[in-house]
């Protein structure tokens, strides 16, 4: 017998809360997700041959949690593209 919070679940929408430029970075943002306990649908890739980056001009990589969930991911992902804007603006460079 399902219990209620599996029945939610499933009902529950997923909605896209952001886009990735590119692969490798939508695979190091749903890992961060992962890591706080966000569960992000598509995490897994079923091809056994991905293909390379996608050409120039495509669209990104959709980035897709539970509704429920979207908040916190959006924090996650904002502190994540602040600590690499922070990187790139240093140049990398350590003092």
């Amino acid at each position: 017998m399902p219990s209620d919070k599996n029945e939610a679940d499933q009902n529950e929408r997923s909605v896209v809360i952001h886009v990735a430029g590119t692969m490798a970075e939508a695979m190091v943002i749903r890992s961060l997700l992962q890591s706080a306990g966000i569960r992000s649908p598509g995490s897994v890739s079923m091809d056994p041959f991905p293909l390379r980056e996608a050409p120039e001009g495509t669209h990104g990589e959709e980035i897709v949690v539970m509704e429920s969930e979207a908040k916190i991911a959006k924090d996650v992902i904002a502190t994540y593209l602040r600590a690499g804007s922070s990187d790139s603006a240093s140049g990398g460079a350590k003092k």
